[in-house]
């Protein structure tokens, strides 16, 4: 195959994976200087502009970055669109280690390729990028959330996902056992970052018992102690006797394997596109009988806090907005019986019968 031929199957397959998620538009960043390749993918701007952070991640080739930001920003679409919010689905990925390649210049020049989208695209910090990175984002470019409270921001989005993935959790336990409380039940967390250290304050307040695990030691230990939280090794949490298992790390651990080895008979957790395959391992919870409170409803909590920023800061209004997730989680769950479905298919119709509702509204103009 001539190296025309070749560029011409590359192109033809980046374009099959657009049309096979309906994305908008995807731009790939590059910056000899300061080292910069970045992808940003925007899903969909019916409801108004993609709004979706930007994660520095040390992929292992081009073509997994690129699956990822193409799922992740599809998955903001349906999160602004079922949390009620006047905004599109989009997401950026920075490729390399964030230790080593992260530096104001860089971050910067990023900065610089958001502000050439002309407001369509609306950064915010992700895995592996901090409030400071979006200051420095921001000296090229307003179209950024996610800042310190110093400058008008809301800062640290994480105890607001946190509290939304409680609610949600409450709600799918209330699905499960007919009862919301906590108290008492056990619940294995897989991943204590950010939003996993505060969702587990909530659940140790409320009387949970339970059981953590993480690549990071140190984090380990000091939940360990300050909760009195069991850790468990590695994939080892999966087969916990636990009432609800939460996913808080990264996506795709929803597998045959997995789902093979569970006990809990809730799943709910902060982590993106828990399911490998929605049309495989979401019927497959039902056969199993877990109830699956859907990851892009029940993590929004970042996204309605970045939100209210973007519209006028107010931390009271972006936990009582993120409050709702209970009911909506309760919603799902009615519905998705109702039609005998899986949650996330619930959750996906809900969403985009509001996007389609939007886009006849917009349709008059």
């Amino acid at each position: 195959m001539s190296t025309t031929q070749s560029a011409k199957a590359a192109q033809i397959d980046i374009f099959s994976q657009l049309q096979a998620y309906n994305h908008e538009k995807l731009v790939f960043c590059q910056d000899k200087h300061t080292g910069l390749k970045a992808i940003i993918a925007i899903h969909n701007t019916v409801l108004g502009p993609g709004l979706g952070g930007t994660r520095v991640w040390n992929y292992a080739n081009d073509t997994e970055a690129l699956n990822d930001v193409l799922r992740l920003s599809r998955g903001m679409t349906y999160k602004a669109a079922i949390s009620g919010l006047n905004l599109g689905g989009a997401k950026a990925v920075i490729i390399g280690d964030a230790k080593t390649i992260k530096t104001e210049a860089l971050m910067r020049k990023f900065g610089r390729f958001v502000e050439n989208l002309n407001g369509k695209y609306i950064t915010a910090e992700d895995v592996n990028t901090t409030t400071r990175d979006m200051e420095y984002v921001n000296m090229e470019t307003d179209h950024v959330v996610g800042l310190p409270e110093s400058m008008g921001g809301g800062g640290d989005p994480s105890p607001v996902t946190a509290y939304g993935v409680y609610m949600g959790m409450k709600a799918a336990v209330k699905h499960a056992f007919g009862n919301e409380s906590l108290n008492g039940k056990k619940v294995a967390i897989q991943g204590i970052g950010k939003v996993g250290g505060h969702l587990l304050e909530h659940l140790h307040k409320e009387g949970a018992k339970l059981f953590i695990t993480d690549i990071n030691e140190e984090m380990l230990a000091k939940y360990s102690k300050e909760f009195g939280a069991t850790v468990v090794k590695g994939d080892e949490i999966y087969s916990i006797d636990a009432d609800v298992f939460a996913p808080c790390a990264l996506g795709a651990i929803l597998n045959t394997e997995n789902i093979g080895k569970l006990k809990a008979k809730v799943i709910a957790g902060a982590a993106n596109n828990q399911l490998a395959d929605e049309n495989v391992h979401g019927p497959m919870l039902i056969e199993k009988g877990i109830a699956y409170a859907p990851d892009f409803l029940i993590n929004a909590g970042g996204l309605i806090n970045v939100y209210q920023e973007h519209i006028g800061y107010n931390r009271e209004t972006a936990f009582r907005n993120t409050e709702h997730i209970f009911n909506v989680t309760s919603d799902i769950f009615k519905m998705a019986d109702a039609k005998n479905i899986h949650t996330q298919k619930a959750a996906m119709e809900l969403a985009e019968k509001r996007i389609n509702d939007m886009l006849h509204v917009g349709s008059t103009y």
